[in-house]
């Protein structure tokens, strides 16, 4: 059986998307060659299965010791759930803030105090929202194992907070995979690796456009 290929799973529906040419803007204003957007894989079935199964997978393997999932809000509640249905394991999901009306809890879902859970989110960038998820969690009273993600740019501040804060974190593919992928097949010529790399390394910069040139 032919191993699955995330890389080129989310290259052949746009999930991940490379325009150097044309940046595309972030909210933080950063010009980035590289979008993502992985809710794409709920709209491709034959996809979303094979990446659902690898995510299930690699949790497994990963995190032998894992009782629950939790999504983070919004875009990891889905794969969570998905994940969670293969594994046979309940699963919930760390809002953004609290309610402001209820029992104004932030974590949805069942959790028992000790309870070994992991952190399902689509991309890890500088890792802000993982962590933010991490640290209700463990306020919650919970033993976060880590985090899986389906995507990480590889960035050092998502590295170093994930370091920081003794969290472990696994990822079905990441930037270098991708750009390695993409111009082995042609989207992109090799010619634009040192620029890409260079964006990784320092995406606040700019210099990466320089590099392009």
């Amino acid at each position: 059986m032919e191993k699955f290929d995330a890389s080129r799973a989310l290259l052949s529906i746009g999930a991940v998307f490379l325009r150097p040419e044309e940046p595309f803007i972030w909210a933080s204003g950063i010009r980035s060659p590289i979008y993502c957007d992985n809710r794409l894989i709920l709209s491709a079935p034959e996809v979303r299965s094979n990446v659902e199964q690898a995510l299930a997978d690699m949790i497994r393997r990963e995190f032998p010791g894992v009782e629950a999932l939790m999504g983070t809000a919004t875009a990891g509640i889905a794969h969570a759930a998905i994940a969670a249905h293969i594994l046979g394991l309940p699963m919930g999901y760390v809002r953004s803030s609290a309610k402001d009306h209820g029992r104004q809890k932030r974590i949805d879902g069942r959790l028992s105090p000790g309870e070994r859970v992991v952190v399902v989110e689509d991309l890890i960038s500088t890792g802000g929202s993982a962590l933010d998820s991490v640290e209700a969690l463990r306020e919650a009273g919970a033993e976060v194992l880590g985090v899986a993600a389906l995507f990480t740019y590889g960035m050092a501040k998502g590295i170093e907070g994930m370091a920081a804060h003794g969290v472990r974190a696994v990822c079905l593919t990441d930037f270098d995979a991708v750009v390695a992928a993409a111009v082995e097949d042609g989207e992109i010529p090799a010619s634009y690796v040192p620029a890409l790399l260079a964006f990784r390394d320092n995406p606040d910069d700019g210099s990466w456009e320089e590099a392009l040139r």
